[in-house]
């Protein structure tokens, strides 16, 4: 079996809006967002930068210095450091990237609009110059000890499963992060993937990071196809679909579900065509019909006749049925049959996290997972009363979800 590669696996982005980047703050920009520019050097472990924010509206400017401690990760789009905030003491995560000057950062014109208990948040960022004149943008983030891909090495390093009450807790606060991104931002994030599943490992909560590769997707507005780690890269990316949807976030979060439940990979191609074999002999030879709903203008159809396993056999015996079937509304070849995020987040696979006295295993509250936010707008009462626990409702006094009539 292939190995599952550490770093971003992740195609060069030909895509970027043309808008020129002021190096100075943006007017518009929230003040913890900020950008300035500063010179240094590029970060080594101990290396100071310090940059200024406020200073709008009668605000006092004032000083933020950051020692950078150590390098948590590397990749085409740059590093990620751990650094300390020296005035306050506490730990962030700084992405520090290139910055071509033609252009605005997609990455954080997209994280300035984002504010969700599962999703990572951006305290502010600025830019930085090196002596050779290049730009690099800085975010400030904050700092998760934990991914999905080390909690997994862990447990299969101690030849372990994963308790099932951490796979329903992890992939339930991934679909509330994807609900959040997907309705309320029209956002997809195109890499969903265990290393960009940040984990607390004192208190369980979950965040998508590393929105790199994300974008607004716009209905007839072209994409390109070469996105997304090859293990969690939905089918209709490998046959070249340029008009996709968020659903292709909800193919990588089934595969990372299977994962959880297997302990490895449930796709691991050694290369594009190789994945889409490993997706076959799961789910069968896709029907013409299935692949003109992954890429209409896909007309190659020479594959080799393969009934689809079923997918209790995939899984051990033991396994609960609701996530087998969780798993198979997940992974389906047509995009439109694949559950929402929220769908998935009111499956009976996870009635348990909504259980009036549910806690962690060591006798702890769970972290947040009933604070729907934007992402309930438009959404059915029925799946509302689903989504949100009668105990929850009497405490906080959300009576008016109840559907009419009940």
């Amino acid at each position: 079996m292939a190995s599952l590669p550490m770093g971003p696996n992740r195609a060069p982005e030909p895509e970027p809006e043309p808008m020129i980047v002021d190096p100075r703050p943006p007017e518009a920009a929230e003040k913890k967002h900020e950008a300035s520019t500063i010179e240094g050097n590029d970060p080594v472990t101990g290396h100071i930068i310090s940059t200024t924010i406020g200073g709008k509206n009668g605000e006092p400017k004032r000083t933020i210095s950051y020692m950078a401690e150590r390098v948590v990760g590397t990749g085409s789009f740059g590093i990620v450091f751990q650094a300390k905030c020296l005035e306050t003491g506490e730990t962030v995560a700084i992405k520090k990237v290139l910055q071509d000057r033609r252009y605005k950062n997609r990455e954080l014109q997209l994280m300035r609009s984002m504010d969700h208990s599962n999703v990572i948040s951006l305290k502010h960022c600025f830019f930085s110059t090196t002596s050779r004149d290049e730009l690099f943008l800085n975010l400030v983030m904050e700092y998760v000890p934990e991914n999905l891909y080390r909690v997994l090495k862990h447990y299969s390093n101690a030849n372990q499963r994963m308790p099932l009450i951490y796979v329903k807790l992890y992939m339930y606060q991934i679909f509330r992060g994807l609900a959040y991104i997907h309705t309320a931002l029209g956002v997809c994030h195109r890499d969903v993937k265990p290393q960009n599943l940040l984990v607390d490992p004192l208190t369980h909560q979950v965040k998508l990071c590393d929105f790199g590769s994300a974008k607004i997707l716009v209905k007839g507005e072209a994409n390109i196809s070469y996105i997304c780690s090859r293990y969690y890269r939905a089918p209709e990316l490998i046959f070249g679909a340029t008009e996709y949807t968020t659903s292709i976030d909800i193919w990588s979060a089934g595969c990372v579900l299977a994962e959880l439940l297997l302990g490895q990979p449930l796709f691991p191609g050694e290369s594009a065509v190789d994945q889409l074999v490993e997706i076959i002999k799961v789910l069968g030879t896709p029907t013409r019909e299935e692949i003109r709903c992954m890429n209409p203008n896909y007309t190659e159809f020479r594959f080799p006749q393969i009934k689809a396993h079923p997918w209790h056999k995939i899984f051990h015996k033991r396994m609960p049925p609701e996530a087998i079937d969780l798993a198979s509304r997940l992974l389906q070849y047509s995009p439109s049959l694949r559950c929402t995020a929220l769908e998935a987040c009111a499956h009976p696979f996870f009635d348990e996290l909504r259980e009036p006295n549910a806690r962690l295993p060591n006798g702890r509250p769970f972290p947040p997972l009933f604070n729907f936010k934007q992402e309930l707008a438009g959404v059915s009462p029925e799946l509302i009363t689903r989504l949100i626990p009668e105990h929850v409702r009497r405490q906080t006094g959300l009576n008016f979800l109840h559907p009419s009539g009940t």
